[in-house]
């Protein structure tokens, strides 16, 4: 079965691939993943607690933070999928975030598929299509000062710490990165 036949979106949705994965826009279709990504150990000690607790949460998360990025700057949040097997992995997209000048590169899997260069992968892909198809000509990248995996991928994707951050709602002093 292809992956337009297992989605419901609509037309003109953008289509991403790289040598081992499918990157395609975050939908409400996608709740499912969302509330189980989003209430990961790891997703909520690094990136934080969204507070999506069930499936509406989370389709009213997708419908009111990643639906309007799209539909306003045309590139958001996108799903990762393997080529093989199909599976939902993770997110990885550029986001405008509070309290940030500069557009944000950001990356999560589910914990089984770390450490096999999914995030790398895909958050490479997603840079380049960033810079090339919609012009940017900067990204920044945040991460907490103990998440040594996330600060080496930021790195290898040619981001440069800057400075010590803090963004609106969040108490933590963040790492800020930005490409050069």
């Amino acid at each position: 079965m292809s992956l337009k036949n297992q989605t419901n979106l609509q037309n003109g949705d953008k289509f991403y691939e790289t040598e081992r994965l499918i990157l395609r826009p975050m939908a409400v279709e996608d709740a499912e993943f969302i509330l189980e990504l989003y209430n990961s150990p790891k997703f909520i000690r690094y990136i934080g607690d969204r507070y999506i607790r069930t499936v509406a949460d989370a389709e009213n998360y997708i419908e009111k933070r990643f639906l309007p990025q799209f539909e306003k700057l045309g590139f958001g949040n996108y799903l990762i999928l393997t080529k093989e097997g199909n599976h939902k992995i993770g997110g990885v997209g550029i986001f405008e975030r509070d309290g940030l000048e500069v557009v944000d590169i950001g990356f999560s899997l589910l914990e089984g598929f770390e450490g096999k260069g999914y995030a790398y992968e895909a958050a490479l892909k997603i840079k380049s299509v960033g810079m090339n198809d919609f012009g940017l000509t900067k990204l920044s990248a945040i991460t907490t000062k103990d998440n040594a995996s996330s600060q080496k991928l930021i790195e290898k994707l040619g981001l440069k710490f800057q400075r010590f951050v803090k963004i609106p709602n969040d108490p933590e002093e963040l790492m800020y990165y930005e490409t050069e």
